[in-house]
């Protein structure tokens, strides 16, 4: 069994760098209810003794392509206000560097900002990242980091889905209507229509598995989706990843077991099977992971705990 890449910056208690802060935020996460948010942000960071740097893209790439060039530049801390979706897009920029990071959770998942210890309510959740970025206050948590066999990496905090759950979401970015949660609800219906087990090649920690499965989840934290609790018993700071299986499932067992994974209480399912390991090696033909909500890398992959590779403002 190999150790976990390490990240130098994982101090306990570490002081972020000095610097301004970057705020990154989603106008449009949690479908606008939080549109007030960002003047208080601001204030609060601004009384923190930071200068802030407030970035504008238009796009998702250029909210990727501005995350990476703050950190470049030496911030202390970037802060993002938004969902999962904002979140995963920031950790590409700060995981494995000095850079501090505050998720303020103001999307219609927060899985991550939740899972590690800040409130979902999302003025608390301002004052703990201001109040730590005043003190100079850092907690180091693990991310996992998923590799592609072409070495494209990236990043995510909450869970991979690999399974059922990765191809409705892969249909419903394919479908142009309906609109909204409806397109969503559609792309279900078809995905288990179609519904057949698929065989996967696992590795864990180098022990070699091949069965059927339906749902397939790696876990950093052990919620998706906005609190489904598919690793039930993932710890962000043991510095290792949960990986849950179901088995040959039918659509009847399937929409059964769907809804206890809000309790976690899935795993007790005979066909529901648990892991724990440092890296996990993936593959399947025609899945295209699912990080944080996000569309990752296509399958196959290795993904790596890599503890202490984030370090949090609270």
């Amino acid at each position: 069994m190999t150790a976990p890449d390490q990240c130098p910056a994982a101090v306990p208690g570490a002081a972020p760098p000095a610097g301004p802060v970057a705020v990154l935020v989603n106008p449009v996460a949690g479908r606008g209810r939080h549109a007030g948010l960002l003047p208080v942000v601001l204030d609060r960071l601004g009384a923190a003794g930071r200068g802030v740097r407030l970035l504008t893209p238009a796009s998702p790439a250029e909210a990727l392509a501005q995350c990476r060039a703050a950190v470049a530049d030496g911030v202390a801390a970037l802060v993002t206000v938004g969902g999962d979706g904002t979140v995963h897009l920031a950790l590409q920029a700060v995981a494995g560097t000095p850079t501090a990071f505050g998720p303020v959770p103001a999307g219609t998942g927060n899985d991550f900002a939740v899972q590690t210890g800040f409130p979902a309510d999302p003025l608390a959740a301002v004052e703990v990242v201001a109040s730590a970025l005043a003190a100079g206050r850092t907690t180091p948590v693990d991310l996992a980091r998923m590799t592609g066999p072409d070495g494209a990496e990236r990043w995510y905090g909450a869970v991979l889905a690999a399974g059922f759950d990765a191809i409705v979401n892969e249909r419903a970015n394919r479908m142009r209507w309906p609109r909204g949660p409806r397109r969503y609800d559609l792309a279900i219906l078809v995905e288990l229509a179609r519904l057949r087990p698929r065989r996967y090649r696992l590795s864990l920690d180098g022990v070699s598995h091949e069965l059927d499965a339906v749902l397939v989840a790696v876990g950093n934290c052990a919620s998706y989706g906005g609190g489904m609790r598919i690793c039930p018993d993932a710890d962000p700071t043991d510095g290792l990843l949960d990986v849950v299986l179901a088995g040959r499932v039918g659509r009847g067992t399937l929409m059964r077991i769907k809804p206890r994974v809000y309790r976690g209480t899935h795993v007790e399912h005979p066909l529901v099977s648990s892991h724990r390991a440092r890296t996990v090696e993936l593959a399947a033909d025609g899945i295209v992971g699912y990080a944080d909500g996000e569309r990752a890398l296509p399958l196959p992959l290795t993904v790596t705990a890599v503890p202490g590779a984030v370090r949090l403002l609270r």
